[in-house]
């Protein structure tokens, strides 16, 4: 316990052209307009280079002096045409064998562990400090947010005489997949359920737990307070999760009481499960690494990428974080890894570099 309390304590702008542009070319043109301009610099060189590939964006000029810019385009439009769209831009994915950089910082940097770290401290340090001075716990209220609630007007119901408990996601929050995600880094892009299922029934014995969840939970509970799992896990694969948990310290869990899991079939949502708990429970603390882990709110196909953000800061939820609801980092996979350029970066936001833009 000593050791739990040591850890819980633990405090692409555009680039605009000047001068005069007699015409663009599509980049096949332009490796002709570009060979034509070397060989006449290069007659008397003994030996003939091979001229390099042109580039979208590049100016070149022609031997009657005239500028021509490379287009990215496959071929120009005839006049008055509709122009061809270019191959859209891309970013890379990561080669099989490497490991992408969302999953260096989560598996394996300090920073990422740090910030698990500090999670459960400030977990630690709200469900020991601050609930155990309550002169009357019956007026300690849940912090499941009720059916009838929204995300501008969330509500919530004082506990009474249930027990405490706290409630954890367990994927990237208390246990973390090393095995699947190593052969996900092996393999490449790409999510296969089937793989997973596999995963969850043979790979108990490489996991482990996320920094500072597992003396936290022991501490928890050595409060006398119950800790119980809700998992988007399959209930078909219950066996294998326990043995997972236990194997990483997490355990001892009761299916059905303290780990409640997804039926076969069902949707990922997790209001009803939580709804289920908080009648036998009061709920005083939950920890995820998904805004899904606290509400199904945060997942409506109805919320934009903007206002998704917005909820957690901007409306009376701001003052759950960190005083009954606590988020772990996972830059791996989810709902939170979504938006396009204008809802990423708002568009009065967005900047240019000057010195490029007078190019």
């Amino acid at each position: 316990m000593n050791r739990a309390l040591a850890i819980a304590g633990l405090a692409l702008a555009a680039t605009s052209l000047s001068g005069c542009i007699a015409a663009a070319v599509p980049i096949a043109a332009a490796a002709g307009v570009l060979k034509a301009r070397q060989d006449k610099g290069e007659k008397k060189a003994k030996r003939q280079q091979p001229a390099p590939a042109p580039k979208p964006g590049q100016v070149y000029t022609t031997e009657d002096g005239q500028k021509v810019q490379v287009t990215s385009l496959p071929a120009l439009p005839a006049p008055g045409s509709a122009p061809v769209a270019a191959a859209p831009a891309s970013t890379p994915a990561p080669a099989p064998g490497s490991v992408p950089p969302e999953m260096q910082f989560l598996y394996g940097s300090g920073e990422g562990s740090a910030l698990s770290l500090q999670a459960y401290a400030a977990l630690w340090s709200y469900i020991h400090n601050d609930l155990r001075f309550r002169r009357d716990k019956s007026q300690v209220s849940s912090v499941v947010m009720t059916r009838d609630s929204t995300l501008i007007s969330p509500k919530f119901e004082a506990c009474g005489k249930r027990p405490m408990a706290v409630v954890f996601d367990v994927d990237e929050t208390v246990l973390l997949n090393l095995g699947f995600e190593s052969d996900a880094a092996r393999r490449g892009p790409g999510y296969d359920q089937g793989r997973w299922t596999r995963w969850e029934q043979t790979g108990a014995d490489k996991v482990e737990a996320v920094p500072g969840a597992a003396e936290t939970i022991a501490a928890i509970r050595g409060d006398g307070i119950t800790v119980i799992y809700n998992s988007n896990r399959s209930a078909s694969t219950a066996a294998f999760t326990i043995e997972a948990l236990d194997k990483a310290g997490l355990g001892p869990v009761t299916l059905g009481d303290t780990l409640i899991l997804r039926d076969d079939n069902a949707p990922s949502g997790k209001d009803e499960r939580r709804w289920k708990i908080a009648e036998r429970y009061c709920i005083v603390a939950m920890g995820g690494d998904q805004l899904g882990d606290f509400s199904d709110l945060f997942n409506s196909k109805d919320l934009s990428t903007p206002a998704r953000r917005n909820t957690t800061g901007n409306t009376l939820i701001a003052p759950l974080w960190g005083h009954g609801w606590f988020i772990l980092p996972n830059p791996v996979y989810g709902s939170g890894l979504k938006g396009g350029m204008d809802e990423v970066f708002p568009k009065d936001k967005q900047w240019a570099d000057p010195a490029e833009e007078k190019k």
